[in-house]
């Protein structure tokens, strides 16, 4: 017979992937795709780029919310994305392969397309900044969303080592899209609310 019962509060504390070695690989995985699709766009005479950015309130520019994270100016605006962005989706698949897509899909998704949609005019924009500064942002309050002391230590050691980038959700910058950094932050900041509601829930075993 299967009838639900009432459990615990499901805690998903976490600080590293269950699995590191099976996560660093992902992620590696996730890298090389960016350098191959780089080797693309050069290949095409930056054809890729032009076609793929976001172009605020531009329907020419809807499909840059899919496709703009995977491109990049250049390979020096490729490779400093590099090593933010292998580490945070490293750290962000604490709560497994299912919570890290979510997570992903969430500020890949309403990032992008806040940024369409109140980007200033004729703004262009790729890289795959806006991910990286939404997992940062995940990962620097889901400990306070959680009540979870490990990933509160864990934000503040991630804080102390790259708050510094945190001033690029400021016009700072006319050659830096400040607004994809925040629209992508804020929406890491709904994910670690979303998960942690989650993992909040009592789930009904089956017996």
């Amino acid at each position: 017979m299967t009838a639900p019962v009432p459990v615990a509060p499901r805690r998903i504390n976490r600080v590293l992937p269950a699995h590191p070695v099976s996560a660093a690989l992902t992620m590696l995985v996730f890298t090389a795709v960016l350098y191959v699709v780089e080797v693309l766009d050069v290949a095409s005479g930056s054809r890729l780029q032009l076609e793929g950015g976001i172009i605020a309130r531009h329907v020419d520019g809807l499909d840059g919310i899919l496709f703009s994270p995977l491109l990049h100016d250049d390979w020096a605006h490729l490779w400093a994305n590099t090593v933010p962005f292998f580490v945070f989706g490293f750290l962000v698949m604490a709560g497994g392969i299912a919570q890290f897509l979510m997570v992903t899909a969430t500020i890949w998704l309403l990032g992008g397309a806040a940024l369409w949609l109140l980007g200033p005019d004729d703004a262009y924009t790729v890289g795959a900044s806006g991910i990286i500064f939404g997992w940062l942002a995940f990962l620097l309050v889901r400990g306070f969303f959680a009540r979870s002391v490990k990933q509160i230590l864990l934000a503040v050691v991630l804080f102390m080592i790259w708050g510094g980038v945190l001033w690029g959700v400021l016009p700072t910058d006319s050659h830096i899209s400040w607004q994809g950094h925040l629209f992508g932050a804020l929406a890491g900041v709904l994910a670690a609310w979303l998960v942690a509601r989650a993992d909040r829930e009592p789930r009904p075993v089956r017996v």
